[in-house]
């Protein structure tokens, strides 16, 4: 087997920018069609590009990439992103064939691929197992691609449940079986590095989206006032994120007995945190561009349900590096849900105030309890 690298190197980072315009691009589809068959559609695109990512990001923790054939295979994937990314704003519409099509010829193409350059070795019947997998997934996307939008919205759900299925079940397969949980070893600093690195290319979209729609609509007090709360609010994504559990995951799964099952928390952890910053640029976008506006209830719900499902993600991602939940993860939950109500009556700045505040709680309680007791070792579940 290929020695995995132990840092992410240039071509990854490289790699990461297609998904600058992946997030802003789910985000510009959710602000669109406000609804909840919206945020579905949108979800569901979420989903498959995220796989596209974790996938690549699983291939360069396995093999080398300052091997050129690895090179190809992740350059290969960069350029059927870029379709998707093409197609992804009309996905639902005329260019579905192009989104599942690209999908399809990625995962299909890649492990085809790896399957001919592994012959006689033992991860070979790895490559297998996956491209097996997507070769049944395939059938759902296609169809869908070509089928009514209703009918297409069932079958990409059915295609994006076979895929994680696979994924979770470790591509269990006829007559191969499924993949062993240690059939390779996992190089950790280098796959809490990639987690970090797409992080980081989220908040990027945070800043960018903050940014545009206070160019496009000018330095009104209201507006700007808006745009520095929803900055506010990026920073506290950062420093929830890296206290403590964002700098300890390489040493978490190094120190796991079972690195796997912590690696796979650790990535659902991270696309729920993905969504909630899918969800918290479109409260952005909306508080910047109608600070005093008429709040409507599918406004508030990205406003604080964008932060409610960071958290989330980060009390999920500090249990894999931890093996318990900080009391404040949940307590900003709950305080969110309660602020619904009244936020419904309230301009659409003052909701961003209160979801930021809330953010600034949680990072004020990180500090104090850091700073109350001795550092805390990774003690991961299992």
């Amino acid at each position: 087997m290929p020695e995995g690298p132990h840092r992410a190197n240039f071509l990854e980072l490289f790699f990461d920018l297609v998904f600058v315009v992946v997030l802003i691009q789910l985000s510009h589809e959710l602000m669109q069609d406000l609804t909840w068959s919206g945020a579905f559609r949108t979800l569901v695109l979420l989903l498959a590009t995220w796989w596209v990512w974790s996938i690549t990001a699983w291939t360069t923790n396995l093999y080398d990439p300052q091997q050129m054939s690895v090179q190809l295979v992740v350059t290969g994937t960069m350029l059927g992103s870029l379709v998707m990314v093409v197609a992804l704003p009309d996905a639902f519409g005329e260019r579905g064939l192009a989104f599942a099509g690209a999908y399809v010829a990625i995962h299909v193409g890649r492990q085809l691929f790896l399957v001919l350059a592994l012959r006689g070795q033992d991860l070979q019947r790895r490559s297998m197992r996956v491209l097996t997998w997507f070769g049944v997934s395939a059938v759902p996307w296609i169809a869908g691609a070509l089928a009514p939008v209703s009918a297409r919205v069932v079958l990409w759900t059915l295609a994006v449940a076979v895929d994680f299925a696979g994924g979770v079940l470790r591509f269990p397969t006829p007559r191969l079986g499924r993949s062993p949980e240690a059939e390779y070893p996992i190089v950790a600093e280098h796959l809490a590095e990639r987690y970090r690195q797409l992080f980081i290319i989220a908040l990027g979209e945070l800043i960018l989206v903050g940014t545009l729609t206070l160019s496009a609509s000018g330095f009104a007090a209201d507006r700007t006032s808006a745009f520095v709360v929803s900055f506010v609010a990026t920073v506290m994504f950062w420093r929830i994120y890296v206290h403590r559990a964002g700098e300890l995951l390489p040493a978490a799964i190094s120190a796991a007995r079972r690195p796997d099952p912590l690696a796979r928390l650790a990535a659902i952890a991270h696309l729920m945190m993905l969504a909630g910053i899918v969800a918290t640029a479109v409260g952005d976008e909306l508080a910047i561009t109608h600070p005093l506006g008429h709040t409507r209830p599918s406004w508030v719900a990205v406003i604080l349900g964008g932060p409610a499902l960071f958290l989330a993600g980060r009390a999920a991602f500090e249990y894999a590096v931890f093996a318990r939940v900080s009391r404040d993860r949940p307590i900003g939950i709950l305080v969110l849900g309660a602020l619904v109500p009244p936020m419904l009556l309230a301009p659409p700045l003052v909701a961003a105030v209160a979801a930021a505040a809330v953010l600034v709680g949680v990072a004020v309680a990180d500090t104090v309890r850091a700073n109350r007791g001795p550092v805390e070792s990774p003690s991961p579940p299992g």
